[in-house]
């Protein structure tokens, strides 16, 4: 108690916000009281602003932390030795835990995710430890009273308690509503219900000063002993030895002894904590440009919120790519690694990215709650954690929180256009949000009978909430798709004016949608063949989100059916490095590749796109036919039959097999598979352009333009890729196919 006055009195004056704060919150934290006492003594932090300096750079009741810890420290240094195991160790030997992505290290009283090390304070750290020696177990609240609250600690426990165990789940991302690791045992106490596994280490020393490295922050840790008068000891052997004080000094010589080193402590630990933070702005505002959204864990416990989960992950993704000085790696990539158990350092490395935000989303009834977590990984700094709760009507704004607070962790200028966006709170009917995310899964998937589901889901959205501006930019570009010619199940006179009123409509109700921007500008490029129209609206899709890979995709799409093939590489290569392990991006390659006419790179990046999903049509169909262009039949057939299987048919796909059998000499198999098409024909949509494709590979040259003849009055979206098309190569000497050309309008390139 001596200590305790002997601190208090430090503060003492008319403005003793501090010593009121302490009193009343205890030591449920222990955190940074060498940079608020520093804050306390500076004459450049006046007194009275004093509440508010701290608020603006800690948790008020983290200002405790070195003061319990120091006078944890006298008690045992003038009390009799211990008789039960104290906070300072919590088993008899030192271990490592590990548990899910954690582990928890209870000699260091370190906690560890991905084998970085997560902000815990001391006291809810030594919670965890002792829910760690019993898993399974309940822990009784008495047993954890008697272990990490002494008799004479004046502090409201059940407060102290609910605070502690409160900081263990958020530095675990774990809900009381459904916990994975610390469960409440109604009016008993906490039980761990993870698995965990045990390892053993070697004894560490008592105090460890981690060796500084430049290119990281400053880092000072202080490890405490098993032993629970190790330290008080050390101190002891030191002042005895080395100043000839008696063992036997006189209480307030030991507390005016712990006053200075104290003091002294403060006065180091102040400038080390100020260089770690200016060193770590300065990492940030450098380098901390480029992130990645890990796929946020569905805590609702059943697997058919999994929609909503990754729902909300690719609105995160995309409000924050929305920002041009930050590069943020796309949804396909990052939903790679949903489940992974990979470390972040070697996610970051793959990516090369700087941070990592990683997090859990949970939907209860109407509301939802986001808990996130940013962490800097070449500093292995964790930034930002927080928790966000709000209705569903209000899941817009809770997003845009999330976006700001990471933009503000990072440093990152915003314009004030980013700004007025991020501050923008609209409302919107929480089932057309659940319609929208439910679509945004269905058009992820890419198949026929999938864009048909999420085509009725944006619609549905559409219908009840008439301002929601995503949901026609979703319903148009799947609209867009639907009828190109990768899919083409639908005519484009059908679906070619839906595309564009959804565009139009979306951007009437917000200008800045780089998703609108984007399917209009591929409406105008599949359907309106209005090809400077085309370009400047995906030119000005990547203006306003330098970070959406779909604009670049698309774009690269519109360059190679233009024949600019260099401009064209360039733009998908944009879009790899914002979507790596994205395989319909990947795929785009292959394909421009292949229209390149670089048929031996085109073949060599399919095989590696198959490698990621080898039940992905579309680089089967491509790889097939540049080995056809390359007269490998052998190698091309089983490639385009197995593109026809996992297709199931579709006329794309039938067409390509039907080619490459003619021109192999199979004309039977040919004829036979152009007839399927027709009889196909009369019953569902079947583009002339296909028709066209096949009647090229058997000769009947006339036939085909006849069919692309028909195509171009269908408007039908292969044709736009009438200049670059490789098996078209045996027509562009025929006047009429100049003449079909020449009517479509390409622009000369340069």
């Amino acid at each position: 108690m001596v200590l305790q006055r002997l601190v208090f009195c430090n503060f003492r004056s008319p403005h003793c916000y501090l010593e009121r704060n302490i009193r009343k919150l205890g030591p449920s934290d222990v955190g940074d009281f060498a940079e608020s006492f520093a804050l306390v003594q500076s004459p450049i932090h006046p007194i009275e602003n004093i509440s508010t300096s701290l608020k603006s750079t800690m948790k008020i009741n983290e200002i405790t932390g070195h003061i319990l810890l120091t006078l944890g420290w006298l008690r045992s240094y003038t009390s009799k030795p211990a008789t039960k195991e104290t906070m300072g160790s919590p088993v008899a030997s030192a271990r490592i835990v590990r548990f899910g992505v954690f582990e928890a290290d209870l000699k260091a009283s370190e906690l560890r995710k991905h084998g970085f090390r997560l902000k815990l304070a001391e006291q809810p750290f030594q919670l965890l430890a002792m829910l760690l020696e019993r898993p399974g177990e309940v822990v009784s609240r008495e047993e954890l009273r008697t272990r990490l609250w002494a008799d004479d600690t004046f502090v409201d426990f059940d407060h102290g308690l609910n605070n502690a165990v409160m900081h263990v789940r958020e530095a675990l991302l774990d809900s009381s509503e459904h916990p994975r690791y610390v469960e409440t045992v109604p009016r008993r106490g906490y039980r761990f219900v993870a698995p965990v596994e045990q390892a053993q280490v070697s004894p560490a020393a008592a105090i460890t000063l981690e060796p500084v490295d430049d290119s990281s922050a400053i880092n000072v840790s202080l490890t405490r002993s098993s032993s629970p008068t190790l330290v008080p000891a050390a101190v002891d052997d030191l002042v005895s030895s080395r100043t000839g004080i008696r063992r036997w000094v006189t209480l307030p010589h030991i507390a005016a002894l712990a006053f200075v080193l104290l003091t002294g402590l403060v006065v180091v630990l102040a400038f080390a904590l100020r260089a770690n933070r200016a060193i770590a702005t300065g990492k940030a505002l450098e380098h901390s440009t480029s992130l990645v959204v890990l796929p946020l864990e569905n805590l609702s416990g059943d697997k058919e919120q999994d929609y909503f989960a990754d729902g909300m992950t690719d609105e995160l993704i995309a409000n924050l790519a929305k920002i041009r000085s930050l590069h943020v790696i796309s949804r396909s990539t990052a939903m790679a690694y949903k489940g992974t158990r990979k470390p972040l350092s070697e996610i970051a490395r793959e990516l090369h990215v700087d941070a990592v935000v990683e997090g859990t989303v949970m939907r209860v009834g109407n509301r939802v709650r986001i808990t996130a977590e940013l962490v800097q990984v070449s500093t292995d700094h964790h930034l930002w954690a927080d928790t966000y709760e709000s209705q569903m009507g209000d899941v817009l704004a809770l997003q845009n929180r999330v976006s700001s607070a990471i933009v503000n962790e990072i440093r990152i200028n915003l314009t004030p256009e980013e700004r007025e966006r991020l501050a923008k709170a609209p409302a919107v009917s929480p089932e057309a949000y659940e319609n929208y995310l439910k679509g945004v899964y269905y058009w992820n998937k890419r198949s026929d009978e999938n864009l048909a589901k999420a085509i009725g889901y944006f619609e549905q959205a559409t219908q009840l909430d008439p301002q929601y501006a995503l949901a026609y930019a979703g319903l148009s570009d799947c609209y867009a798709i639907i009828s190109a010619e990768i899919f083409g199940t639908m005519p484009a006179s059908e679906a070619a004016p839906k595309s564009k009123a959804a565009a139009l409509r979306a951007l009437e109700l917000d200008p800045t949608l780089a998703q609108a921007q984007t399917s209009l500008a591929t409406a105008k490029f599949n359907y309106d063949w209005d090809w400077s129209g085309a370009a400047e609206g995906f030119e000005r899709a990547l203006g306003l989100n330098p970070s959406y890979a779909t604009a670049y995709q698309r774009y690269s799409l519109y360059l190679i059916a233009m024949g600019r093939v260099q401009d064209s590489f360039a733009q998908i290569q944009k879009a790899r490095e914002l979507d790596p392990l994205s395989i319909s991006i990947n795929f785009s390659l292959g394909w421009r590749l292949y229209m390149a006419r670089q048929y031996d790179r085109a073949i060599a990046q399919l095989q590696n796109t198959l490698e990621m999903d080898p039940t992905y049509e579309l680089p089967h169909l491509v790889a097939g036919q540049a080995y056809e262009q390359k007269g490998d039949y052998a190698l091309a057939i089983p490639e385009l039959k197995k593109a026809v299987e996992l297709s199931h048919g579709t006329p794309l796909m039938v067409s390509a097999l039907a080619h490459a059998y003619a021109r192999s000499g199979n004309r039977k198999e040919a004829e036979s598979l152009l007839a399927e098409l027709q009889t196909k024909s009369k019953t569902q949509y079947v583009s002339p352009y296909y028709l066209a494709i096949v009647g090229v590979g058997l000769g009947k040259n006339d036939q085909a333009i006849d069919w692309l003849e028909k195509a171009f009055a269908d408007r039908s979206n292969g044709l736009v890729f009438l200049k670059m098309e490789p098996e078209l190569d045996e027509l562009r000497s025929d006047p009429r196919f100049t003449a079909l050309q020449q009517k479509l309008g390409f622009p000369a390139v340069n």
